[in-house]
């Protein structure tokens, strides 16, 4: 295991069970993956090229948090994730912990989270199906706060004219993601 940020001494690391988040890194068809676990479930999953960097992404969303390395422990949600990039339709079925948002992120969340796979939706119904018709920004800037890849899926988000736009983790990656759904 490896402490990359304590936010406290390391003796207290026991007690402070509650303030733990391990994380792992694994790779996939699209890139590395990083999948963070706190006691409720799973709280990031991240996707990039540069392990350090999903390592530091890690840390500025959950400042203040002790961050410790456990692959043992999240080797099977790794498996679970890459799985799911390559079979999309078999689902990702793994405990969520979408508490790091605000009350507005996490309507987005929950209705991104009942976008089948295989469908798109545009910013603006998103909005409007939340009951925000003038939000579609404010959608857009809940699906880029979004640190749980995948598990919600703003990689089904496109714009008015269904082209895609801006995705946290790239165009690329959100292009595959959407093929391979297409393909089911």
């Amino acid at each position: 295991m490896n402490l990359i940020q304590t936010g406290m001494p390391v003796a207290a690391c026991n007690v402070a069970a509650l303030g733990t988040i391990a994380y792992a890194i694994g790779e996939s068809s699209i890139g590395k993956i990083l999948t963070a676990h706190s006691h409720i479930g799973v709280c990031a999953i991240l996707i990039g090229s540069d392990a350090d960097a999903l390592e530091r992404d890690l840390g500025h969303r959950f400042p203040g948090k002790i961050l410790v390395e456990d692959e043992a422990a999240l080797r099977d949600d790794l498996a679970a994730i890459a799985r799911f990039i390559e079979t999309p339709g078999g689902g990702l079925d793994l405990p969520l912990d979408m508490r790091h948002g605000t009350p507005f992120q996490q309507r987005v969340w929950d209705t991104l989270r009942s976008i089948p796979c295989g469908a798109t939706i545009t910013y603006t119904a998103l909005a409007r199906h939340i009951g925000q018709p003038n939000g579609a920004r404010a959608v857009a800037r809940a699906c880029a706060a979004n640190a749980i890849a995948l598990g919600i899926p703003c990689h089904r988000v496109v714009r008015a004219a269904g082209t895609l736009s801006g995705y946290r983790w790239g165009l690329e990656r959100k292009r595959a993601l959407l093929y391979k759904e297409a393909t089911i």
